[in-house]
């Protein structure tokens, strides 16, 4: 057996799932293998690799029989409600990718997901795995919750901001955001077939998209004072989000710019545009980076952020794979960089 950690992907065969068996294959320190929960399992196209990884079911007997430290569940949140207590009383710990477990409260799981939490203990004890904000608690975490891809480029544009007191809340703070098709996952829908996507452009779950508590957890504001709108890009990939606020009183959008360099000048997966300068898809496109740019009107207060990732990098598997390199005890830029 091995002596790199053995860490087991479920879920592989989706968008999420497939980065990480991508990131963790090159991975140095680490021996990723594949976890199948699926019964139809052999009937099923085997993903080809030049080193293929070894395969198993995914049940407690064969996690404890290979010795798996760690599980990523790139999985449905009903399926990993299943999944994760198995794993977890298998003595591996878990990485969710789902929206499982990043909300707080059964009560407000329910309302944004319209369905009733089946495991509130766990839902409790699941560490946010945010790390620019939550790093503390990750690397003793049994169970860590991937955030979402929409609430990561938000939350790492906004809390500076909001955390310095430049934001006027009271005026509101509008996020208009934009993904390509793989956030939707890989299970064929009318709405995501290429038919639908291509040459078209459109906005979906206004006013009640099930990623915005996670937004208002880690900034600590009202629902009232956010307002968010995904659309629907036909790109394959990539995330850009333009949020509007007002920072009356601040000079320039250099003074901006300035908060964010103090608050992230020791995180290696963000990147700050000079100020007259923005990012684009194509400059974070299977990157684990994070990258900002802020521009202002002092005149009249108004700013907007444009912050953009990689939806199944930085805001999935390579998200996944940091919060991993941080509950293993390694550098957290391993494999990333």
């Amino acid at each position: 057996m091995s002596a790199k950690p053995r860490l087991g992907i479920v879920g592989f065969t989706g968008y999420s799932g497939a980065e990480l068996v991508r990131i963790l294959s090159r991975h140095p320190a680490v021996e990723p293998v594949l976890l199948e929960h699926r019964e139809d399992r052999a009937s099923r196209a085997a993903i080809r690799h030049r080193k293929p990884l070894a395969q198993y079911s995914c049940t407690p007997e064969a996690v404890r029989a290979e010795g798996i430290a760690l599980v990523f569940l790139a999985t449905p949140p009903e399926v990993s409600m299943e999944l994760a207590p198995a794993m977890l009383g298998a003595g591996a710990r878990v990485i969710d990718l789902s929206g499982a477990f990043r909300l707080r409260t059964p009560e407000n799981y329910t309302a944004w997901y319209k369905v009733a939490h089946t495991q509130p203990a766990l839902l409790a004890e699941a560490a946010y795995g945010l790390p620019e904000f939550c790093r503390d608690r990750i690397p003793q975490a049994r169970l860590v919750a991937n955030p979402g891809c929409y609430p990561t480029a938000a939350n790492l544009a906004l809390r500076p901001l909001l955390e310095a007191g430049v934001v006027d809340r009271a005026a509101g703070i509008v996020c208009d955001a934009k993904s390509g098709v793989s956030g939707a996952g890989n299970k064929p829908t009318p709405k995501t077939s290429f038919c639908e996507v291509t040459e078209n452009f459109s906005a979906y779950s206004i006013l009640k998209h099930r990623h915005v508590p996670e937004v208002l957890q880690i900034c600590s504001l009202e629902e009232r004072e956010f307002s968010f709108t995904a659309q629907l890009l036909p790109l394959d990939r990539g995330i850009l989000e333009t949020i509007y606020f007002r920072a009356p009183g601040v000079p320039s959008a250099g003074d901006l710019l300035r908060i964010y360099e103090k608050r992230y000048a020791a995180e290696p997966f963000i990147r700050l545009f000079n100020p007259g300068h923005v990012p684009d898809l194509r400059g974070v496109a299977r990157t684990n980076f994070c990258d900002l740019g802020v521009t202002l009107d002092a005149s009249t207060g108004r700013a907007v952020v444009v912050s953009a990732i990689d939806n199944l990098v930085k805001g999935a598997a390579g998200q996944a794979v940091q919060n991993m390199n941080l509950m293993l005890g390694l550098p957290e830029t391993e494999g990333l960089l």
